[in-house]
């Protein structure tokens, strides 16, 4: 069985009834600051740890409740999980014995429920009314203070099984048998590493020693008592040596030491006091302390490793008491039957190399170690490290209302460009990119250099706009891929996907090919339609221009027939700004002039006749202007061949980097392109 799905009602961050679904083994939960991660591992702990206190305070309710409500009856805390039959059920046979009275649905795959109520009793609602009337207040905190001094104490709790409605309370050996651990963030685990008197390692030790014999199947149990017991003899015949040792080496000072005996009266009745005592192997646990050993033999105590190393060391005697206490020739009946672990943010104390490795270590050994995993993070490395499929999204939706999605789920796997996104989405998920599931806003873009300047013309616009204060991350795709990252946000189409606003930032990229061709390639907006005798042409080549996904994704790019890409669109917008001709673009020299001649009011065939002998001046010689807008033709002749001489990575990331220094000035005069203003504005709606 595995913990299928948890609701959550009125609980800390959690207003209304929502519920997370999980999987049977790893769940990584993720999102911004006070998605309410740990709140759903503290729901997961009050309902399967038999020795959390089930009391509550007044700050675990959801203070968004209205005073109306408030008037209307008593708040209550709900917390439900629902328990199902996993697929490899055989491999753990007392798991449907364990919740046989929990059931809630009997075929296969069976289901079985746990509730958690946290609730004022019917007799006390009088009293409550009553008080909460004589309140005349508009703020909360009055009604809240009154139920914290005056109506908490007499609030109750209570763990039901089975349907609810039914009112069956669990017995206390069944939620026994739930083994949960729970590792927070803030922990410290050095006091439960170094000697064996601290309970975790003597309770590891204990149960590994003679672990050759106890792990030994070639042999019966009764022969493997046998061999342990002799073991302890022998221990015990050691140790007898040792005490019989310490006698002789106190033979003469034993009479200085009881000298005062009879002069003090302590030797009444001719009794004499002496010493005596024995050790077994369990007493002598306290004698070892873990150290760490490196390879040229020079050991060290374990207070002076790191804490990120600690802590792994920590996690691992952990998973071998859990091991321990599933045993049931250790335990017996009183044996753990599932075994949950809950760490929050791994990534308080590993570096990111560790935290993958970590990762990997959970997944491979979950089988032999620990049945169901939780962990909650909002480190990228972490998203990064796992499947998609273990990736839980909390967040907060474009209503500002908590929600829950599951990257994994919106692609259907019988569906072939769906299966074909999934692997391209889990295989690009690097660092950056996995930004998308923690930012309230998402921008994709093509390249670096929108990357690059996009936050900073978000800045220039308005202070407001500020992309980093909105909690808006600009993720560069590398490339035309946006329809693969989309279906991440597509709510039309799954139920499953994030609904937070995106907008995609993409390029027209007009093209044409020939007739008698086969190729598209690219082409300005000065040549479109010029030769429709031998090309066929098209305004964009992007399947996204134009396109409506759902509300809450936008499709962003530049003009049809005005434009093609960012860098054209930022020579059209600062035709005359002499920061955007950076030093590493070739036609350098011939741009300037070309601008000079511009201003000066020279005709279209003047500036023609300044570019050098190309493709692209032999293409400029064959344009029928219109003089009424010839403007318009000068204006766009200057604009390709900028863009024709800023084709080089090098030179694209320089112009970002000039763009963007310059906007930081006082006096910017750098024009954002119109497209990337709707971008910006819509998200900032």
């Amino acid at each position: 069985m595995y913990i299928q799905s948890l609701t959550v009602e009125n609980f800390r961050s959690f207003r209304s009834s929502m519920t997370v679904e999980f999987n049977d083994g790893l769940n990584v939960m993720i999102g911004h600051n006070n998605a309410g991660k740990t709140t759903i591992i503290r729901a997961l702990e009050i309902l399967f740890n038999s020795k959390k206190n089930k009391q509550l305070s007044v700050d675990d309710f959801n203070k968004r409740i209205s005073i109306d409500e408030l008037y209307t009856k008593p708040p209550t805390i709900t917390l439900q999980a629902v328990l199902r039959e996993s697929q490899n059920e055989d491999s753990y046979s007392d798991d449907l014995v364990t919740v046989s009275s929990w059931l809630t649905r009997l075929e296969s795959p069976y289901e079985a429920t746990i509730t958690y109520e946290y609730y004022l009793p019917d007799k006390e609602w009088d009293n409550y009314y009553q008080a909460i009337k004589e309140i005349n207040s508009s703020n909360p905190n009055d009604f809240w203070n009154e139920i914290e001094h005056n109506f908490l104490r007499k609030y109750k709790s209570r763990l039901l099984v089975g349907h609810p409605g039914n009112k069956t309370a669990v017995e206390p050996e069944d939620i026994d048998k739930f083994d949960f651990q729970f590792l927070t963030a803030i922990r410290d685990v050095e006091r439960d590493l170094y000697t064996g008197r601290n309970a975790l390692l003597k309770e590891v030790i204990d149960f590994f020693i003679d672990y050759d014999i106890k792990g030994d199947t070639s042999i019966e149990d009764k022969e493997k008592l046998s061999k342990i017991r002799e073991n302890k003899i022998q221990f015990s015949d050691n140790a007898n040596e040792l005490i019989k040792s310490l006698h002789d080496r106190m033979e003469e000072g034993k009479g200085h030491m009881l000298r005062y005996v009879q002069n003090t009266g302590a030797g009444f009745g001719e009794m004499t006091p002496a010493f005596d005592g024995s050790i077994n192997d369990t007493e002598l646990y306290s004698a070892l302390r873990l150290i760490v050993q490196d390879e040229t033999g020079i050991t060290l105590p374990a207070v002076n490793n790191g804490l990120g190393y600690n802590n792994l060391i920590y996690i691992s005697l952990l998973l071998a008491k859990m091991q321990k206490d599933t045993s049931d020739e250790y335990l017996g009946s009183n044996s753990k039957v599932y075994s949950i672990l809950a760490i929050e943010e791994p990534e308080a104390h590993l570096h990111p190399n560790m935290q993958y490795k970590f990762l990997k270590f959970l997944k491979e050994n979950r089988e032999s170690e620990v049945r169901q995993i939780f962990i909650t993070s909002h480190s990228p490395n972490i998203t990064a490290a796992v499947d998609l499929d273990d990736v839980i999204v909390l967040y907060k939706d474009i209503n500002k209302e908590m929600n829950v999605a599951y990257p994994g789920r919106v692609f259907d796997e019988s569906d072939t460009e769906d299966l074909k996104s999934k692997k391209y989405v889990q295989r690009f998920l690097d660092v950056t990119k996995a930004d998308i599931f923690f930012a309230q806003n998402v921008m994709l873009v093509e390249g670096l250099a929108e990357q690059l300047l996009v936050p900073e013309f978000a800045k220039a616009l308005n202070p407001d706009s500020d992309l980093v204060e909105n909690h808006t991350s600009v993720i560069n795709i590398g490339g035309r891929y946006f329809d693969h990252f989309l279906k991440l946000f597509d709510t039309h189409k799954s139920d499953y996907a994030i609904n937070k606003k995106v907008v995609c930032v993409t390029d027209l990229d007009p093209v044409r090919k020939r007739k008698d061709g086969d190729d598209w390639e690219a082409c300005l907006p000065l040549f479109l339609n010029l030769n429709e005798s031998d090309y066929d042409y098209k305004n964009t080549s992007n399947d996204l221009v134009g396109k409506q996904i759902s509300e809450n994704i936008y499709i962003s790019t530049q003009n049809r027939n005005e434009s093609c890409t960012l860098e054209y669109d930022i020579a059209l917008h600062n035709l005359t700004n002499e920061t955007i001709v950076v030093s590493s673009m070739s036609n350098k020299k011939e741009i300037i002039s070309l601008v000079e001649d511009y201003n000066d009011g020279k005709n279209f065939s003047d500036l023609v006749s300044i570019i050098r002998k190309s493709k692209y001046k032999e293409e400029a010689e064959n344009v029928k202007i219109n003089k009424k807008n010839e403007d318009w033709f000068k204006k766009h002749l200057i604009a390709g061949r900028y863009l024709k001489s800023i084709n080089k990575g090098e030179a694209a990331q320089e112009l970002a980097l000039a763009i963007s220094e310059d906007l930081e000035k006082q006096n910017s005069n750098i024009k954002c392109p119109e497209y990337l203003k709707k971008a910006i504005t819509w998200l900032n709606k």
